[in-house]
């Protein structure tokens, strides 16, 4: 089967004889050989009844602090192993299917984000744009310009999901280059990348606070800034953008090789028509620029918070910017549209986004079973469980502040397979490592910053990962054949590299004593 892989790459220009090119397609071969997503899925939802039984049956259980939120003071909580096969598990599985879909964060986030995107693309604006990128962007930069835009857009949360992938595999394809490739770049800088960046995003607002949180237990005067880990974490996204644009470039699109496709998936229009309608698609989006200023800047304005007033943080601003990403999208759209004499009427708005909703069936039937397998292994405890006892055999062992921060650099990488989301095995680690290494000498900031290493490059080869089925969707637009095991053999490459230069340059800061930021060290003073 490798030999077919090989000899259907060599048909495309592709390079697949060295040892890394046979080992990706040992891994693609295998993975794709797996039932599809939603029998996975069911499969694991299946093996999580079969352990919590197992697990609560023997009394797993695991003691940890947590802060009690009406005291603000710290407790031990002690949490065991809930049995799905238990009268209230059985319950549970019964009464919240609905509840569980509902809730689930991705299935909202993908669908009104698509309203704009999706609209966009049918109307013809996201062509447009490509036309532009592709005249702006040196080609020999193209790569390099995905990834740092990738790591830029978790200013925005997700929305680099939804919106840069997709957009990445067009740029690439405009200009003859394997739209995949293009994909994989941007993948790895919206999530292998998600962690850090050149500006404050609201995932730093929520780690502090939790970091702080933790940090009081041991000395209640001591306070971590927002701009703590400002230094590694500029440095960490000039690390990411240079090793997955080398790793996509010597080790990815080579494997690849030339894409042909029968069609022209993205026709230009008449330049002058396109750049009419481009001109339109900016008035409208000018003007909704304006609305949106309006009910932010403002004092007192509905966007900033009641009481604090902040634009950034937990306000309505950063709570809109779902909503707000969709309007930039469908707006200029319907401005563009108008001006190219594609929407004549309200059913000529309305219709394509049926078509986007109908294109999207079969990844919201996926996204049913996930949320109701993210569920069930939520009630089970089993994830908490699992990290608080592995935390605590690593504490065990009595090492140094370094060997430390390099196993719960190792722990977190381990449960981002299981736990992908990053507030919560933050939130349950923090309140272990944190008092332990301060005991050391180690700064807070330096738990902090290993977290950044260790949370996000596996994001991008597991399945648990929300949107990961929507990659697979991306991805077979241009390759039918695209499965799960396509995407993990595509990325891993990104993770290995990533993952190794990563905890290189964190020892680095670590070993030389450099700043994290602003005033702050890894060791305290």
């Amino acid at each position: 089967m490798d030999q077919k892989l090989d000899l259907e790459r060599e048909k495309k220009g592709a390079k697949p004889h060295t040892r890394i090119d046979k080992m990706l397609n040992t891994i693609e071969r295998i993975g794709n050989k797996v039932p599809h997503p939603s029998i996975i899925f069911l499969i694991l939802i299946l093996l999580v009844v079969v352990l919590s039984h197992i697990f609560a049956s023997i009394g797993a259980q695991a003691t940890f602090e947590t802060l009690n939120a009406e005291t603000n003071n710290a407790e031990m909580t002690t949490m065991a192993v809930e049995s799905l096969l238990s009268a209230e598990g059985i319950r549970f599985m019964f009464t919240s299917t609905v509840a569980n879909f509902m809730s689930f964060n991705a299935l909202g986030v993908t669908l009104v984000a698509m309203v704009g995107v999706g609209f966009a693309e049918e109307v013809g604006l996201i062509s447009a744009l490509i036309h532009k990128l592709v005249k702006v962007v040196p080609k020999a930069m193209m790569t390099s310009v995905l990834v740092f835009i990738g790591v830029l857009s978790s200013i925005a949360s997700d929305a680099g999901y939804l919106v840069l992938i997709p957009l990445g595999a067009a740029v690439f394809y405009k200009v003859g280059r394997h739209p995949i490739a293009g994909l994989s770049a941007a993948f790895a800088g919206v999530s292998a990348g998600f962690g850090v960046n050149i500006i404050i995003t609201p995932i730093d607002g929520m780690l502090t606070e939790i970091l702080n949180e933790a940090v009081h237990t041991v000395n209640p005067t001591y306070t971590v800034d927002l701009v703590s880990n400002m230094f590694f974490s500029i440095a960490s996204t000039v690390l990411v953008v240079i090793v997955c644009t080398l790793v996509n470039e010597k080790i990815i699109e080579p494997r690849l090789g030339v894409y042909k496709s029968d069609k022209d998936l993205f026709p230009e229009e008449d330049n002058a028509d396109e750049a009419k309608g481009l001109r339109w698609a900016l008035i409208g989006l000018l003007g909704l620029t304006a609305i949106i200023m309006m009910v932010t800047l403002p004092s007192g304005a509905p966007l900033r918070h009641a009481e604090t007033g902040n634009i950034i943080g937990s306000t309505p601003f950063m709570d809109s910017l779902i909503t707000i990403i969709m309007l930039v999208a469908l707006v200029p759209s319907i401005f563009y549209g108008r001006a190219m004499g594609k929407i004549k009427s309200s059913l000529d708005v309305v219709n394509p986004i049926i078509k986007v909703f109908g294109n999207l069936s079969g990844m919201i039937f996926l996204l049913l079973i996930i949320s109701q397998f993210i569920a069930y292994f939520n009630f089970t405890n089993l994830g908490t469980v699992l990290a608080v006892n592995a935390a605590d055999f690593i504490e065990g062992l009595q090492m140094s502040g370094l060997a430390l921060l390099l196993c719960f650099i190792l722990l977190i990488a381990g449960l981002d397979i299981i736990l992908v989301r990053a507030v919560p095995k933050f939130a349950i680690l923090t309140p272990i490592f944190v008092p332990l290494l301060y005991q050391l000498g180690i700064a807070p900031e330096a738990v902090l910053a290993a977290y950044r290493v260790a949370d996000s490059p596996i994001n991008v080869i597991t399945p648990l990962l929300p949107y990961f089925a929507l990659i697979v969707t991306f991805a077979a637009k241009y390759d039918k054949k695209t499965d799960v095991g396509s995407i993990i053999a595509l990325m891993l490459p990104h993770v290995i590299v990533l993952f190794i230069t990563w905890v290189l340059l964190f020892i680095a800061f670590y070993v030389f004593k450099l700043p994290l930021g602003p005033g702050v060290g890894m060791y305290l003073s």
